[in-house]
């Protein structure tokens, strides 16, 4: 798959964090048909021991535990629910209380940052999550595609609220929406786009929105903005780590170097595309090399090839 989320929880799903041997078989959800499959699920073994010996990766912000409380309060008033996951890794973005939280409501699953997965893969999470009987909206929220569909969909879907009132007598009012998630996954951009004017505070990094906020959206429907939701522990820390290389995750809940060291382990597994582009990239041989060891030879390169431009500035003006 695209990114990193091959087959976690899909093919393959650890329980709470434990030993491989509860890993769950789940062959009637594969997302291809080929032998392909296979490079997934060794990938994510070795993504679970590579993650044992390192610290746990744990980001609950102070304001997540009050916003969480008020969320689910207003999510009782939703009558439609908008679900951002990050494309690239969209099961590890996929909160594991959110069906809880949401019951019978109706929702859309959007997968932001379209661009950044190939066509194939694509293809396979939407028949994926057709299977399961998901409406899904992929977008590219910092460019606006996907965001009209996504207007429309909302509106249709929840279209039912105002027959029902009109039955009873009553006025229509505004369809309301709300759009949750993890952190840094696009939600307060996605808005800015639907609204085509800058409503909502948005960053390329997790925790910049930290309260609700409504705002309208033409006529006929209200956006709620919320803040994004991560669990307050996080027991699958291959997840984690995808997190921490996407950013998804505050930065200071991971140690740089190791988060590095192990995305060069996972390229390396990918060798026609992951080996032959660190190379073309750093001009550094990887093979032989373990992340730990490959990380530091890249820090020292760009080292000497800054020090290398600065002593030529310096002789230019000398």
């Amino acid at each position: 798959m695209g990114g990193f989320d091959g087959y976690e929880k899909i093919k393959l799903q650890i329980v709470g964090g434990k030993s491989p041997s509860l890993y769950v078989n789940e062959n009637s959800s594969n997302l291809y048909d080929s032998g392909v499959e296979n490079d997934w699920v060794d990938l994510d073994m070795d993504l679970y021991h590579w993650t044992k010996a390192l610290r746990p990766v744990q980001w609950y912000p102070g304001h997540i535990a009050k916003t969480e409380k008020e969320l689910k309060e207003q999510l009782k008033l939703m009558d439609v629910v908008i679900e951002m996951r990050d494309a690239r890794i969209p099961m590890s973005t996929s909160h594991p209380q959110m069906d809880s939280w949401l019951g019978n409501r109706k929702r859309i699953l959007v997968l932001n940052r379209e661009d950044m997965i190939c066509t194939a893969d694509r293809n396979a999470w939407a028949a994926y999550f057709a299977r399961q009987g998901t409406k899904v909206v992929f977008s590219n929220g910092q460019l606006g595609m996907g965001t009209m569909k996504l207007g429309r969909l909302a509106k249709a879907l929840a279209a039912g609220v105002n027959v029902k009132r009109r039955a009873k007598g009553l006025l229509p009012r505004r369809i309301r929406a709300g759009i949750v998630g993890y952190p840094n996954v696009g939600k307060s951009s996605l808005i800015n786009r639907l609204l085509k004017r800058r409503m909502c505070p948005a960053a390329p990094r997790p925790g910049v929105t930290r309260e609700l906020k409504w705002v309208r959206f033409g006529k006929d429907l209200e956006l709620l903005d919320s803040p994004g939701m991560i669990p307050m522990r996080i027991s699958d820390q291959s997840a984690a780590i995808k997190l921490a290389i996407c950013d998804d995750i505050g930065e200071r809940s991971y140690d740089f170097v190791d988060v590095a060291a192990i995305l060069v382990q996972m390229l390396t597994k990918i060798p026609s595309v992951g080996i032959e582009a660190l190379q073309k990239r750093y001009k550094i041989d990887v093979d032989g090399h373990c992340g730990k060891v490959y990380v530091p030879s890249v820090v020292t390169e760009q080292i000497d090839e800054l020090i290398d431009i600065f002593l030529i500035s310096c002789t230019t003006y000398l």
